[in-house]
């Protein structure tokens, strides 16, 4: 049975999960979730989060105390990435688990977190969410089906899942400014690149925004792009991470000087500037940090205490 208060359960409390978490339990809301240590869930339950383990890479089965967190939810999100084999890992566990779960249960609402790699390459070019999936990676065409398994997921218990398609996520301890005071800054000679991004406080806020004003329709994907205002090249950020850290700039340098492995060819194979609009216009939402210069000023004062300390 649902809780009578807001309660959301999260596939997988990783970087952006956990950001949406505590912005949740800031709310007055419950939050349960799923993580893949017994290590994890104790940190994040000291934290007032029902964190539960499950390594959805190996288990065939949800365990009840799950099945239980997921019953008394009312708003539902999917954040694990897939599989190696490319498909979702959580919906085979699902359906399994419907067997058992009450057969009138849904959620009041349904996320999944996907990536605007599945819109492919553009060459530059805007793109928003009625834009051609142009996407031939073996990455954007497993995210694309498991959009369309979720919808059909969403059909079936007379809901529309609401999909949210990331930029390249930064935020504390993962960010251009880490990568540069690590000494492990490149930027990539490939004129014309650009990249969009979104801070990970700004996907909680984005999400958040929706779960408390759904739109999809029954049997409908409601999609939203999350990125900020100001597609860029990657090596713009870096630099100006350099130039608050007063660090040299390094030199651009080839793909093939560089040694970028398979994956890492992959990210500058697409190009592409993505909108927001449709977030700011259906609900209402703006990112507090537009641009990556907003962001790293904010990152700036924890990473120096960190250093200054050791950490």
């Amino acid at each position: 049975m649902k809780t009578p208060d807001p309660h959301l359960f999260c596939f997988g409390l990783g970087f952006s999960g956990q950001a949406l978490a505590r912005l949740a339990l800031a709310r007055g809301w419950q939050v349960s979730g799923t993580v893949r240590s017994e290590a994890k869930a104790a940190r994040l339950r000291e934290q007032g989060i029902n964190a539960l383990v499950l390594d959805t890479d190996a288990a065939n089965r949800l365990p009840a105390d799950i099945i239980d967190a997921i019953q008394r939810s009312t708003h539902l999100l999917q954040s694990v990435g897939t599989a190696r084999s490319g498909d979702d890992p959580v919906l085979p566990l699902l359906a399994q688990a419907a067997e058992v779960m009450a057969t009138d249960w849904a959620p009041d609402w349904l996320g999944y977190l996907s990536t605007t790699v599945v819109y492919g390459d553009w060459q530059g070019a805007w793109v928003n969410e009625d834009s051609q999936t142009r996407s031939t990676s073996t990455r954007g065409l497993a995210r694309l089906r498991a959009e369309a398994a979720w919808t059909g997921l969403s059909a079936a218990r007379g809901l529309g899942p609401h999909v949210f398609r990331l930029a390249g996520i930064y935020g504390s301890g993962r960010n251009a400014l880490e990568t540069v005071l690590a000494g492990k800054a490149r930027i990539i000679d490939k004129p014309d690149q650009v990249f969009s991004r979104i801070h990970v406080e700004d996907i909680a806020t984005a999400v958040f925004a929706s779960m408390t004003t759904p739109t999809a329709a029954v049997g409908e994907a409601e999609v939203f792009n999350v990125c900020d205002d100001e597609p860029c090249p990657p090596g713009t950020v870096i630099a100006h991470a350099c130039d608050l850290l007063d660090r040299p700039v390094p030199t651009p340098v080839s793909m093939d000087e560089a040694g970028l492995s398979a994956m890492g060819r992959s990210f500058y194979a697409d190009n592409k500037r993505v909108s927001n609009r449709r977030l700011k216009d259906r609900l209402g939402w703006s990112p507090a940090f537009p641009t990556y210069r907003e962001g790293l000023a904010a990152l700036l004062p924890d990473l120096l205490a960190r250093a200054g300390s050791g950490a």
